[in-house]
């Protein structure tokens, strides 16, 4: 919008009847103007095909496959950085233990276990004893009759899946 052509300047005051009855007239001759004689702009209606006449070109990248294929190709390219990644660092270990004796590589490939089993079998015994620790203690109260039953199952898997449970004592033996 071009101000340039107002009847007066702007003030911070209000306006006169007259004043407010030319700035009206103006807002609305600029609002009722013709367009401009270039266009600004262009909308082809015309559908556009589906199928051309050009022929297909190959795409950058990887070729199109299913997901499945996709997910288990960017699988594989992950593990082969791991693996490359794991495999140099073995080497560059293999490498600089070339001049160590096997007794040392031993108590320092060892080191690391040992330390992980012990810290394992602290966790295991503090689990153990806050579970020991502190009881559940439930208490119900209910208005009416209720009957309330209760079953315990404890599980233990050993060896190749053999599980052996431990349902109470059986009646009538």
């Amino acid at each position: 919008m071009d101000h340039t052509d107002s009847p007066q300047p702007l003030t911070d005051g209000p306006l006169t009847e007259a004043e407010a009855a030319a700035r009206a007239r103006q807002l609305v001759e600029e609002a009722y103007r013709p367009a401009p004689a270039i266009p600004t702009s262009y909308r082809d209606m015309a559908p556009v095909p589906y199928v051309g006449e050009t022929p297909p070109v190959a795409q950058p990248g990887r070729p199109p496959m299913s997901q499945r294929a996709t997910d288990a190709s960017a699988l594989l390219l992950t593990g082969s950085v791991a693996t490359v990644a794991a495999g140099g660092s073995v080497s560059l270990v293999l490498l600089a233990l070339g001049t160590v004796d096997p007794v040392t590589i031993g108590v320092g490939a060892g080191g690391g276990s040992v330390l992980l089993l012990a810290l394992a079998a602290l966790i295991t015994r503090l689990g153990r004893a806050a579970h020991a620790a502190a009881p559940a203690v439930h208490h119900h109260t209910y208005n009416g009759p209720v009957t309330q039953t209760s079953t315990n199952i404890t599980s233990h898997t050993r060896g190749l899946g053999r599980t052996h449970n431990n349902n109470g004592p059986k009646e009538g033996r």
